[in-house]
């Protein structure tokens, strides 16, 4: 990555020069958390640069796995995935595809879980307690991760440790820290402070939290002061590289699915 000093200060900038200067050290087998859910706040460019700079054996923690041809979809569609940590499978019928074959392997994780396990990871908590789960194969172990060709279960959860508090038993999740995050972010200034548009600020605080360098495209990038405090929604000490979107590629923005109906007709 391209780096250069900031003249005033003397300090080192985190702008990197473009999306394939910014991915351009991820090597095969890096765990990667990404930020976004379904379409909505996903870190596209960054995605279509690792796409291009050929990394595999990838381990991918997101919300889910993109959709067919578009966000982390495009991943998985070039094999370049061998793992995935995710809440659920949605519409992308090739995750699914590769799920059944024992192509891929994918832990699946109750949502909210997914979002506290990347943010104990940055917060530097090991593992907690939670109720959600609890009476399931979430606790009791046995649900399928990766299947072998012919149908049949190649590798389960394990059961996980419950213990009581307050009178609710609670399981045991371990935290996630990855090798890098990818995440997009409205507003970044140069020291890496992010605000987040609308849903943007779902997934893409804690995954940004868990991984050990994090790089965000960004919409637009201000300098340092121009954001509020009470605007900053993660601390720019969780990221180490900015790239900053062209206005063209800022408004670029993929819909899952759009549903319509008619106006109504105005009583005269």
């Amino acid at each position: 990555m391209t780096i250069d000093k900031t003249a005033a200060t003397g300090a080192v900038s985190k702008l990197a020069a473009s999306p394939a200067d910014a991915v351009a050290d991820i090597p095969d087998g890096a765990s990667l958390a990404v930020g976004g859910f379904g379409l909505a706040g996903i870190p596209g460019f960054l995605i279509d640069a690792l796409l291009e700079q050929g990394a595999k054996n990838l381990t991918i923690v997101s919300n889910n796995c993109g959709v067919d041809g578009a966000g982390l979809g495009l991943l998985l569609e070039a094999r370049r995935i061998d793992k995935v940590i995710a809440s659920y499978i949605g519409e992308n019928k090739e995750f699914g595809r590769q799920f059944l074959a024992g192509e891929v392997t994918v832990e699946l994780t109750p949502q909210g879980t997914l979002a506290e396990r990347m943010r104990a990871g940055g917060s530097g908590i090991g593992a907690f307690f939670t109720p959600t789960g609890v009476g399931t194969l979430v606790e009791e172990g046995g649900l399928p991760w990766r299947y072998n060709p012919d149908g049949s279960v190649a590798e389960a959860s394990p059961p996980k440790e419950v213990r009581t508090f307050n009178g609710v038993d609670m399981v045991l999740e371990e935290a996630i820290v990855t090798d890098y995050a990818l995440i997009r972010a409205a507003v970044v200034d140069t020291a890496g402070n992010c605000r987040f548009h609308a849903a943007a600020r779902n997934f893409n605080p804690p995954a940004a939290m868990s991984g050990r360098i994090t790089i965000v495209e960004a919409e637009r990038v201000v300098e340092v002061g121009e954001l509020g405090p009470d605007e900053i929604h993660l601390p720019g000490i969780f990221v180490k590289r900015i790239v900053e979107l062209t206005p063209e590629q800022a408004a670029r923005k993929g819909i899952e699915k759009r549903t319509v109906r008619e106006r109504p007709v105005a009583a005269h």
